[in-house]
């Protein structure tokens, strides 16, 4: 094996484990999955609509009653005619 080839090969290996740790940083990675999983999303609320309807017999009036049957963030959204209304729902005109 020649000297180009050896050194060509460990810049190579060197920069693959530097873009893999790079990629897999477990505290990075944890950080992000964090700030995805906070998110709902409007079939997040929109479900929980359904949950607050069985459970109570009346659908939900403000989004605050729905704090139970979701995890994560979901004062983006509004309840408007029994729906969800927010980031992602589709428009209810």
């Amino acid at each position: 094996m020649r000297l180009i080839e050896i050194a060509m090969a460990s810049a190579i290996t060197v920069s693959i484990g530097g873009a893999s740790y790079a990629a897999l940083n477990p505290q990075e990675l944890r950080s992000r999955v964090q700030v995805v999983a906070d998110q709902a999303t409007c079939r997040t609320v929109e479900t929980a609509i359904v949950g607050y309807l069985m459970n109570n017999g009346t659908a939900p009036t403000s989004i605050g009653q729905l704090k139970d049957y979701v995890r994560g963030d979901i004062s983006k959204y509004r309840i408007v005619n029994g729906t969800a209304a927010g980031p992602g729902c589709p428009d209810a005109s």
